[in-house]
């Protein structure tokens, strides 16, 4: 993914470790730094499926998960799936659909899986969302749900890159796409047993209770009114087992938690006086300072 994604190896990380961690991702930057590409490439690099949604105002539910169709040959409806049906979504620009449509993707986000005409249908495994929003043009946007929001394991931007990678991405699209051309390192069975190592990363009951300390300030922090929820701490300390299997490690350290932090935890607090996304430095700036303030077990 580096070779597409230039200047960017913790993109790339935080990107593989919420697909490991079997979680999704907010990528929240202006658009043409690479958000798009980062997806396509995480896809190509695991020989899975990609699909692109872009959301729009009149973009309906069932342009996400699909619908009952009926077939003439056979007389019966027959379930045709929808774009979510693949191993890497990017959702682009999510916050331009409605919550209707917004919604269509909380149970694929939580569950793996659609409902449609009362039967379930399950998605493919591995699963991952990567959605993308513009933080500086709310026009015509509608903001994440708190519901929705705490899905995403991550929220990162991927910035600007340097001079001199720049001066490189003019040099490697002269000729092409240089993602069409990435070969796959890994498929999508190795990634699924990835999934399932995460799982038995050791996790100290000493950096158990750091992380649970960690998780309390924020719902006892003064300029928060609502903190991490439960589901958020479990998130947490999945993705912190997924950082440890980045790393090449088979057990989680104090830094894994402090790292993930406020990229884990910022989108999941509810700032005093301002709507949630108002100010994002503003709250990873006070989540960063509160991660300061809890004592790290010896």
């Amino acid at each position: 993914m580096e070779k597409v994604l230039l200047g960017k190896p913790d993109v790339v990380q935080m990107l593989v470790l919420s697909l490991i961690a079997g979680e999704h991702v907010l990528l929240e930057d202006v658009p043409g730094v690479g958000k798009t590409l980062a997806a396509k490439a995480l896809a190509q690099s695991i020989e899975g499926s990609f699909t692109r949604l872009q959301f729009t105002p009149d973009l309906l539910p069932a342009d996400i998960t699909g619908s009952m169709i009926y077939r003439t040959d056979r007389h019966e409806f027959e379930f045709s799936p929808g774009p979510v049906f693949a191993n890497v979504v990017l959702a682009d620009e999510i916050n331009r659909a409605p919550p209707r449509t917004q919604s269509a993707l909380l149970e694929a986000m939580s569950d793996a899986r659609v409902s449609v005409d009362g039967k379930s249908h399950p998605l493919p495994s591995p699963f991952i969302v990567i959605a993308t929003q513009n933080p500086f043009e709310f026009e015509g946007t509608y903001a994440l749900p708190e519901s929705q929001l705490d899905r995403f394991l991550l929220r990162t931007s991927v910035g600007y890159p340097g001079r001199e990678m720049e001066r490189q991405v003019m040099s490697t699209h002269r000729t092409g796409e240089p993602v069409d051309q990435l070969q796959p390192v890994v498929n999508v069975e190795s990634v699924r047993h990835a999934q399932m190592a995460v799982r038995e990363v050791k996790f100290d009951d000493s950096l158990v209770e750091y992380l649970l300390d960690i998780v309390e300030s924020t719902r006892q922090h003064d300029a928060f009114q609502v903190g991490v929820s439960t589901r958020g701490a479990l998130s947490f300390y999945r993705g912190c087992q997924a950082r440890a299997i980045t790393e090449s490690r088979d057990y989680v350290t104090p830094d894994d938690i402090k790292q993930l932090a406020v990229a884990a935890l910022s989108h999941r607090v509810l700032p005093e006086g301002i709507f949630q996304g108002a100010d994002r430095n503003y709250v990873e700036q006070q989540v960063a300072d509160l991660v300061q303030q809890v004592p790290v077990p010896v």
